[in-house]
């Protein structure tokens, strides 16, 4: 099984979940929802497999997708171990028990920021990464269409972007549930819902995925793309011409997570997955997946091309509220109700 590598679909996880589950299957098989790039899954799942032998069947979903599917399967899980995307739908998953608490051996090795994650989420979930919310564009596009650079949030909202910015559902996306959260610090929520109802008439496409509006910029297919920083990044290395923005009222973050699912199948396969991702080796392969967030082991240096975190003016994100399920989905409700349909 050494070396092998499943990109696995609905019908390989079905398979999987069909299969014995003897001690030495469950100890030699894996099944992994993965929610940052897919370029960055697949590396991890090949090192992991190359590392240690257990054979991984993976899918690639958004944060809010697989919050969504974990949530749905919590009678009858399929799934393993959830790794990547924002913390606040793995922070929604360890209150409504639907992940196991576990303390790695390598949580004194984190960032104080990743292990008050896990101790926040009674050690049901631990941070990975950190990233900063902001947009991206290319600026030859936006002179093209004689467009001025943005620089705030608040320039989103100029008639001059009508049907020219794009951001995610926040649904579907950890990304931009993120960004609605952020709003609502800076400003407060009856000025953030204003101003999200000013953007909305701008906006030409909410996406599924957070990274979409970025490579959307990237591509010459909108001019402003909602993402994180590091995100653009990526775009920027692959060779397109796109800029950052961190907002000049400040922005939120991302402390993106790992869990366990509760009821995991290959329970021991997922301890072993959850400590040698947090471990070194596993998140070098950052750069090498071109993935440019801040790893949560102390002893990594971030990627040279990562976003400076210490150059950018971060709030105060408050996880605790904004990460349990009342409020998210209080949040999301509202966006549907006030936001969501209006006319552009």
């Amino acid at each position: 099984m050494k070396g092998r590598f499943h990109l696995a679909g609905t019908a390989a996880l079905i398979a999987a979940a069909m299969m014995p589950t003897t001690q030495a299957g469950a100890a030699g098989k894996l099944t992994l929802y993965c929610s940052p790039q897919i370029e960055w899954c697949q590396l991890v799942i090949e090192e992991f497999q190359k590392a240690t032998g257990i054979e991984v069947a993976m899918t690639r979903k958004s944060s809010g997708e697989t919050f969504a599917q974990v949530k749905a399967e919590k009678d009858n899980p399929k799934g393993d171990v959830w790794w990547g995307g924002t913390g606040d739908p793995h922070l929604q998953a360890a209150e409504e028990g639907l992940t196991l608490e576990y303390k790695s051996p390598m949580l004194e090795k984190l960032h104080p920021w990743a292990r008050q994650q896990a101790e926040q989420a009674k050690y049901r979930t631990v941070g990975v990464y950190m990233g900063a919310l902001g947009f991206g564009y290319d600026p030859a596009f936006l002179a093209k269409k004689k467009l001025s650079e943005p620089k705030c949030w608040a320039d989103l909202t100029k008639p001059e972007y009508k049907g020219e910015v794009q951001i995610a559902n926040p649904h579907s996306s950890g990304t931009s549930y993120t960004t609605l959260a952020t709003l609502v610090q800076i400003w407060g929520e009856a000025k953030a819902f204003d101003y999200l109802k000013a953007l909305h008439k701008n906006i030409n496409q909410y996406t599924k995925s957070g990274s979409a509006p970025i490579k959307a910029a990237a591509h010459g297919e909108t001019a402003i793309g909602i993402t994180f920083l590091h995100d653009v990044v990526t775009q920027a290395v692959e060779g397109f011409p796109v800029k950052a923005v961190a907002p000049c009222e400040g922005t939120g973050f991302e402390i993106g997570s790992m869990s366990i699912i509760k009821g995991a199948r290959n329970l021991e396969s997922a301890k072993k997955f959850y400590d040698w991702a947090l471990g070194p080796e596993s998140q070098k392969l950052m750069t090498k997946a071109k993935a440019y967030q801040v790893p949560s082991n102390a002893s990594v240096t971030p990627p040279p091309q990562a976003p400076k975190m210490e150059q950018i003016k971060l709030i105060n994100y408050d996880f605790a509220k904004y990460g349990s399920s009342e409020e998210r989905k209080r949040l999301l409700a509202k966006w549907d109700a006030e936001v969501k349909d209006l006319p552009r």
